[in-house]
């Protein structure tokens, strides 16, 4: 059975997702920045996965974690464009 997020789900996950990925990279930017983050993220994670043949499926844990790659990629580029 596919576990399917709706629009508000996606939100709060994209957003603890760009939460954590900050906290994690310390890299803060505010809970707006964070959803946004966090919801570029998990596209640009799934884009990524499915190009070297990864399908992450399941319930929203595997979303958090999609989104968590992703947001750190994110935010790894833009520390590395910063400096």
């Amino acid at each position: 059975m596919a576990f399917e997020i709706g629009w508000f789900l996606a939100l709060v996950i994209g957003g603890l997702a760009g939460w954590l990925a900050g906290k994690f990279l310390d890299m803060r930017f505010g809970i707006f920045m964070n959803i946004v983050i966090g919801i570029v993220g998990a596209v640009l994670a799934a884009a990524v996965f499915r190009r070297f043949g990864i399908v992450v499926e399941g319930d929203w844990l595997g979303y958090l974690l999609t989104s968590f790659v992703g947001s750190c990629l994110l935010l790894y580029a833009v520390k590395l464009i910063r400096r």
